[in-house]
């Protein structure tokens, strides 16, 4: 794994996110834009980003390789998922910040930096395998991940902390589990995996424009989170001793740990280095821009999505070295 790539995709990463910033303070953008914003990523642009790997060149997969990866990968959102249960009480965190940080521990930016730094670092045949991880994120965050921000969101609407109800997010409480289910996310994960399993000829005009469309996913989402991070003060970001230890449990420790724990079974090198880098990457994006929707309190999420992301400077790093050794 290149070293040098790793670094430069994050720093441009953090050159985006001063633009969001640069454009906030010149009122070129504001809070309604930028949930305006997180609305056209979640539903078009980052499905169009994952659609379009289906339709890369380079060596196919075998079906059975691609169910060892999807195995590998439920059993690893379920080691996250006993996480992120458990570092909230092992930092001690407020019982009503458990929700925000659950969220950062499953749920990382395997999207929107995921998709082009897997495909920088590993090549473009790793994004099969970022689909098949994206697609349990996408299932998890529509139904897990809704579900602890519905309760928080109630909760806060009851004790005067949020604008309104969680009812005001567009999936009712009653609608069936398999309704929730379907939606941009989990539509375009499924169909990449499908087209990239079929192998199915389509017009070069469809790939193109997924690609046109999905090239500003990576844009559009670091000026969501530089609009969020001009919106608060430096004290805001950088003054929770939490947030410091969580970055250094589920960027250094929970990585290493993680592989190590099924390399021996695992020998797939493909698939070892992309799940090192979907497990590495900071905190995702998604969560704060559902509760902006869910009208939940996301100033926890913000603040751990960007100390994630600054620290990933030297996480990823860390993680790649320690695991090449």
């Amino acid at each position: 794994m290149d070293i040098t790539v790793v670094i430069q995709q994050m720093i441009m990463i953090f050159i985006l996110i001063g633009v969001g910033m640069l454009l906030f303070r010149k009122k070129i953008l504001n809070e309604s834009s930028s949930k305006q914003l997180s609305g056209l990523i979640v539903n078009v642009t980052n499905p169009a980003l994952l659609i379009c790997s289906a339709f890369s060149d380079g060596p196919k997969v075998s079906p059975a390789e691609l169910g060892r990866a999807l195995l590998l990968f439920l059993f690893i959102y379920a080691l996250l998922i006993a996480a992120a249960f458990l570092i909230p009480r092992l930092l001690r965190v407020p019982d009503e910040c458990h929700y925000s940080y659950q969220l950062l521990t499953i749920f990382g930016n395997v999207g929107f930096i995921g998709i082009p730094l897997a495909s920088a670092v590993l090549g473009p045949e790793s994004l099969i395998f970022v689909s098949i991880y994206n697609l349990i994120f996408n299932v998890l965050i529509y139904t897990f991940g809704i579900s602890l921000l519905r309760k928080a969101a109630a909760g806060q609407a009851a004790a005067g902390g949020a604008e309104a109800s969680a009812q005001n997010y567009s999936v009712p409480e009653h609608t069936p589990l398999w309704k929730k289910l379907i939606n941009a996310g989990t539509v375009s994960a499924a169909a990449t995996i499908l087209f990239y399993v079929g192998d199915f000829p389509v017009p070069s005009i469809v790939p193109s424009t997924l690609n046109y469309m999905g090239q500003s996913t990576t844009l559009l989402s670091m000026l969501v989170l530089g609009i969020s991070v001009a919106q608060m003060k430096p004290k805001d970001i950088f003054s929770h001793p939490k947030l410091y230890a969580f970055v250094l449990l589920r960027q250094i420790l929970i990585p290493i740990g993680f592989v190590l724990l099924i390399r021996p079974f695992i020998h797939d090198t493909l698939l070892i280095g992309t799940l090192t880098l979907m497990l590495a990457v900071p905190a995702g994006n998604l969560p704060l821009m559902l509760s902006k929707q869910f009208h939940a309190d996301g100033e926890t999420i913000s603040q751990g999505i960007i100390l994630s992301t600054l620290f990933s400077l030297i996480t990823l790093p860390i993680v790649s070295l320690a695991l090449a050794l």
